[in-house]
């Protein structure tokens, strides 16, 4: 994880890449998460920002190597996933849309399991 200081400055470029997406800046919206994530590469909220981002532009590739690189960070992340199983379809690549859908709903079934 980021020291302090970074990760302030990462959230400052993702809320901006936020207020971007909301005013329909998409690309403008990448550079931004872009910054976020040289400032703290581990900030996975901006990296779905950024492959949400990127399929918004019909970016898919690029899109998938994101939410892979969320998965990778944290597997147990249930919406990088989601993500993937959408971006699969997207791209007709149904076996592997859902079998991350598959995964991404175990995981909540764990995740809800814990909370009980």
């Amino acid at each position: 994880m980021a020291d302090e200081s970074a990760r302030r400055k990462a959230e400052d470029h993702y809320y901006a890449a936020l207020d971007l997406v909301a005013e329909g800046e998409q690309e403008r919206a990448l550079a931004e998460y872009r910054h976020s994530l040289s400032a703290d590469p581990s900030f996975t909220e901006a990296m779905h920002g950024l492959a949400r981002t990127l399929q918004n532009l019909n970016r898919l590739d690029e899109a998938i190597a994101v939410a892979q690189r969320i998965a990778e960070l944290d597997a147990d992340d249930v919406l990088a996933h989601t993500s993937l199983s959408v971006l699969y379809q997207k791209k007709g690549m149904i076996p592997e849309a859902e079998a991350e859908a598959n995964k991404a709903r175990i995981l909540g079934w764990k995740q809800q399991l814990k909370k009980s």
